[in-house]
């Protein structure tokens, strides 16, 4: 319970770094979004693309834990997508229209994407445990403005979406957001996957 709850709170600090993202867009709006990601590794709240690259996979309680994160990060970004729901329709209309996006590209370009965040996160979120926070700082608006997706983040924009966007292709939306899910922990065990070794132990 511990976990799901502090996965809960990272889930809505990413959230909210994407209600900014949105809000503000471009250069601006990508590094503010930074915010989300430094409060997190800041008070150690448990996010999926923080923990999948230092996750022992040959421990089934890992996987455990790494299914509880996930699932806390959904409902952190579910909350702060019901108040954007409630009280910030441009937000939501930029979240439809970012969600079609993804749709256009389709689940293995988007895929494909998630690698290159992960491969970012997993680099910051070392430099932030040994507190070196500019990494964390620079890492997020470069993954952004690279077009790169975080599964996370994404399902801020996704719950935030217009219910017409998700509901004309369900199973489009879901196939399109595991794969940035699966994405994302292959970009993040890249480092120890070439090396042979964990980035934790570097």
């Amino acid at each position: 319970m511990k976990t799901f709850c502090s996965a809960i709170l990272a889930g809505i600090c990413i959230a909210i770094g994407g209600v900014v993202y949105l809000s503000v867009g471009g250069v601006a709006g990508a590094v503010l979004f930074s915010f989300g990601l430094l409060t997190v590794v800041h008070f150690g709240y448990r996010l999926y693309t923080g923990t999948a690259g230092f996750v022992d996979v040959k421990k089934g309680r890992d996987w455990l834990d790494m299914l509880i994160i996930i699932l806390g990060n959904i409902v952190g970004c579910g909350l702060v997508a019901l108040l954007a729901h409630y009280a910030l329709p441009d937000v939501v209309d930029k979240a439809g229209t970012l969600l079609q996006g993804r749709l256009a590209k389709g689940a293995l370009r988007c895929g494909a994407l998630g690698i290159g965040c992960g491969f970012i996160m997993t680099a910051a979120v070392k430099y932030g445990r040994e507190g070196k926070f500019l990494p964390l700082l620079f890492g997020v608006p470069v993954f952004i403005l690279c077009g790169f997706a975080h599964s996370i983040a994404d399902a801020f924009y996704y719950l935030a979406a217009p219910w017409s966007v998700i509901g004309g292709e369900p199973l489009k939306v879901l196939a399109v957001y595991l794969s940035i899910v699966a994405g994302n922990f292959i970009g993040c065990n890249l480092y120890r996957w070439i090396l042979f070794s964990s980035p934790s132990s570097r």
